[in-house]
C-alpha cells in the first residue's frame, strides 16, 4: 500500500523539491503552504508522515505541530521538521511540541529521503489511522 505524506512549507520551490523527491521514491504526496491549510488537509485525508517547515505565514510549524498532536488520529504519526533553524534549543522545543525528526535546509535529496525512510519506511504496512 502506498504511504501518504503531507508536506507543508511556504516556499513553492522547497515544496516542489520535497514532493518530487518523495513521489519518485514511491510516496503519495499532498502539499500545503502553511499550517492552517495543512490542518484542513488532515481533516480530509489520512497521512502516514507529516513534514513541515517552522517559519511560515498564517500558521507556523510549532503551532501546526501542537494542533496535530491534539488530534487522536495523529497522536503517533511521525512529524519531520524541515527548516533553516538548526540550534539545539529550537530542536528541543520542536521535540517538546511533538516533532519526531529534523532536517536542516538546504538539504541534499539523499539525506532528506534517508530521514523520511527512517521514520516512515515504504516497506512497512500502512498504519491504521482511526
Amino acid at each position: 500500500m502506498t504511504r501518504r505524506v503531507l508536506t507543508v512549507d511556504d516556499s513553492p520551490t522547497i515544496r516542489s523539491m520535497m514532493d518530487v523527491i518523495l513521489t519518485e521514491a514511491g510516496y503519495e504526496v499532498l502539499s500545503a503552504e502553511n499550517g492552517r491549510d495543512g490542518l484542513g488537509l488532515l481533516d480530509v485525508f489520512s497521512f502516514d508522515l507529516i513534514i513541515t517547515d517552522l517559519n511560515m505565514h498564517v500558521m507556523g510549524g510549532l503551532s501546526f505541530i501542537r494542533h496535530i498532536r491534539e488530534l487522536k488520529k495523529y497522536a503517533s504519526v511521525p512529524i519531520l521538521v524541515v527548516t533553516t533553524e538548526g540550534s539545539e534549543e529550537i530542536k528541543e522545543l520542536g521535540r517538546s511540541y511533538g516533532a519526531t525528526g529534523w532536517v536542516t535546509k538546504p538539504f541534499e535529496p539523499e539525506k532528506f529521503l534517508a530521514a523520511v525512510n527512517r521514520v516512515c519506511p515504504l516497506d512497512e504496512p500502512k498504519a491504521a489511522n482511526g
